[in-house]
């Protein structure tokens, strides 16, 4: 009879202390992203940020037409170990969009604004997370500054003519006569093209959520947008004659690089990324069942492999649970 006691009342102590573990605040990690905005360049820059500022840093470049926001699932999973910073290039997300005859928007341009953000918050080390134009973004801080990149990471971010899909040529008739082809920059940034950069490819279409597409058709209707976007696409075809230097590059440095790649993106196919191998043969590479935004699908995953890439070549020193 005593021992029913005892046991009745360990068991409620048990509940009691449950209960109010559960009514407690929880507590803020090093996973909590804040939110920034520094001038650079003449420009307001508005960037992302999360986990302690002790630990090694990555570096999340985003893709078109989207912004930093394309991170917000992954940043608290890699922030519980490292520090993250995912800025708007000018032109997108939260950053301010000048008028072209304002900003020369290049990505030239675009990589030294990025460049002088990273300089601005002290970042002289970091890892890099490349996605679409954050490649050619990102390729131009790496040769710019070989020193300070730790690890490289490509998710769908180009380096190769083999991963340019089929709408590159009727994108390389505009480079050849802008004006003979406004129906390329009509198709480039219509609302339908928008939402197909997220869903193209997928097997599993309920796990993209629709407000990503319809808040970056919400931006590109802006007014300006259209100039800006259509002076990027121009330019890019600077990024296709620069790919074998930075294959050159790569070949030479040799840096740890981590290809996560949604092998179903129309736009850079998945022969993008095994291309890789010929430049990085220690490169660790992984086509995943998904499209060119892998992360809207394939985020855990792809958490899951940055951190066990980065603790080998990396390691932040801060414990997983920590």
């Amino acid at each position: 009879m005593v021992s029913g006691k005892i046991g009745a009342a360990i068991l409620g102590a048990a509940v009691f202390a449950a209960a109010a573990a559960w009514a407690s605040p929880v507590p803020s990690t090093t996973a909590t992203t804040t939110y920034h905005r520094a001038e650079v360049d003449g420009v307001e820059i508005f960037y992302r940020e999360a986990g302690r500022k002790d630990a090694p840093t990555i570096v999340l470049l985003h893709g078109f037409p989207s912004s930093s926001r394309e991170f917000d699932t992954l940043i608290p999973l890699l922030a519980t170990r490292y520090h993250l910073i995912a800025p708007d290039f000018p032109g997108f997300g939260q950053s301010e969009a000048p008028p072209p005859s304002a900003y020369a928007y290049t990505f030239d341009h675009v990589a030294q604004t990025t460049d002088h953000l990273l300089d601005a918050l002290k970042i002289a080390r970091y890892s890099l997370y490349i996605h679409d134009y954050g490649a050619p973004v990102g390729m131009r801080l790496i040769v710019a500054h070989p020193e300070r990149l730790q690890v490289l990471i490509t998710q769908n971010g180009n380096l190769y003519r083999a991963g340019l899909g089929a709408k590159w040529s009727k994108i390389a008739q505009y480079w050849a006569n802008p004006a003979g082809h406004p129906e390329v920059i009509d198709a480039f940034l219509s609302p339908a093209a928008t939402e197909q950069r997220h869903i193209a490819g997928t097997s599993h279409p309920e796990r993209y959520n629709p407000d990503t597409w319809t808040d970056e058709i919400a931006h590109l209707s802006r007014p300006g947008q259209r100039a800006i976007q259509a002076a990027l696409l121009f330019d890019y075809r600077t990024n296709v004659a620069a790919y074998p230097a930075w294959q050159a590059w790569l070949r030479q440095h040799r840096p740890p690089t981590l290809v996560v790649w949604g092998a179903n993106d129309p736009s850079f196919i998945a022969a993008g990324a095994t291309a890789f191998r010929a430049d990085l043969p220690d490169a660790e590479i992984h086509l995943l069942d998904a499209g060119h935004f892998a992360l809207d699908e394939k985020n855990d995953e792809i958490a899951t492999l940055i951190l066990a890439f980065m603790a080998k070549h990396v390691p932040s020193g801060i414990p997983p649970h920590h």
